[in-house]
């Protein structure tokens, strides 16, 4: 590596502040899910994903950073922004297009900014998981103040997921649907933990919870 390359390759992983960059999350999603789909459908900012779009999800440290690399993605590709939020610690943001090759030149061109590689991600992690069955009905009331998605009907059963970086519990999300005929009340994908709530019959919720965290388990990358 010469001289000007590795200045080059040192800005693009410190920020002016003395901050090292971060993947804590880089994901590309295909094949939307319908419900999925829908929910996010109703909660972004930006473009809406519809069921059978392919999605990049990314999660950063420091959060600012999310800014200029939507910026490059954008520029390198068709893809179109979704969601771009930047909370307490991390950004966070959504891009997405029908087309698996427009999400894979803007996952590749902020790779290639960055000077890193999808393994340099952060391996997520399976916090916690519950399942209530026949959810009372004033929880139920209490859990539809703040959904987003499906309502909680009293009798239902009741499944969470919880993952760490945030992000990677919309790649639970996604694959809990494929597996199940469940209904999707939330999915958290902003902050230090995510959440996935979800609903439907005992036996659905359970094998929707088994596919989630699977495919968390095979997401490839590095332990904290």
């Amino acid at each position: 590596m010469n001289r000007g390359h590795g200045a080059m390759f040192m800005m693009s992983l410190v920020n002016k502040m003395g901050e090292r960059l971060t993947i804590r999350a880089l994901m590309q999603i295909d094949r939307l899910q319908p419900k999925f789909a829908a929910y996010n459908g109703a909660t972004v900012q930006g473009s809406i994903p519809l069921a059978g779009d392919t999605v990049l999800i990314g999660e950063f440290a420091p959060g600012n950073e999310v800014f200029r690399l939507i910026d490059i993605a954008l520029k390198a590709s068709r893809a179109e922004a979704t969601s771009q939020i930047v909370e307490r610690e991390f950004g966070f943001f959504i891009l997405r297009s029908p087309y698996n090759a427009q999400i894979n030149a803007a996952r590749e061109a902020i790779l290639n900014e960055l000077g890193m590689k999808l393994e340099d991600r952060i391996k997520p992690a399976v916090e916690s998981t519950q399942i209530i069955t026949s959810v009372e009905p004033y929880q139920a009331q209490l859990l539809n103040k703040w959904s987003s998605g499906s309502l909680v009907v009293p009798g239902q059963t009741l499944g969470i997921v919880e993952c760490s970086p945030a992000a990677y519990i919309s790649i639970a999300g996604n694959e809990a649907e494929k597996s199940a005929l469940i209904d999707i009340v939330q999915v958290r994908a902003v902050g230090r933990f995510g959440r996935l709530f979800i609903t439907g019959t005992e036996d659905s919720v359970k094998t929707a919870i088994q596919a989630a965290c699977d495919a968390l388990a095979e997401v490839q990358g590095r332990t904290p």
